[in-house]
């Protein structure tokens, strides 16, 4: 069963109820849930392409180069920008990092820094931050803080299951 690609998916966040925590703990939890899905993949899988798409480590990456987008996107909310800052659609950063050529260790130590700093940044955060929010620039709809990070929690499980589908068809 393949999976909506990610600029087709529509996102809608009606709830006042806060489950910030439930969203830290989800995004906490991502890491882990990738060093149990790679461990054991053999090296050459993880490069592989299939219908010239990202490779398992470009999607980790992929990761990777967008987590200070959504630390810096948590900033705007939190200075009350009215806009949140722009994500790169074309995604220049990951087409050109060749993160093919980097260990999967690196790339792990490297998700865990950065989701580490993002968990503790939201932890940091009073209730009343939760619920503010700006306007998410291609979506033109405001988003909440917990309306941004479950985004980022879904943006997560979408790459994930992109690297099953890509090692189920191996």
């Amino acid at each position: 069963m393949g999976q909506v690609k990610w600029f087709e998916r529509k996102f809608e966040y009606p709830s006042e109820q806060n489950i910030l925590p439930s969203i830290i703990e989800r995004l906490g939890g991502t890491h882990i849930r990738l060093v149990q899905k790679l461990d054991s993949v053999n090296e050459e899988l993880l490069t592989r392409k299939i219908e010239d798409t990202w490779s398992i480590l470009e999607n980790l990456g992929h990761l990777n180069d967008l987590e200070p987008l959504w630390q810096g996107r948590l900033n705007d909310i939190i200075t009350g920008n009215k806009f949140l800052r722009e994500a790169d659609l074309e995604n220049t950063k990951t087409n050109i990092a060749n993160h093919n050529e980097i260990p999967l260790e690196m790339l792990l130590e490297q998700f865990e820094k950065l989701r580490l700093q993002t968990v503790e940044n939201l932890k940091n955060l009073s209730e009343n931050q939760a619920f503010l929010s700006a306007l998410h620039p291609r979506l033109q709809t405001p988003m909440r803080v917990i309306d941004l990070f479950s985004f980022v929690a879904d943006h997560d499980d979408h790459h994930l299951a992109r690297m099953t589908e890509i090692l189920d068809s191996l």
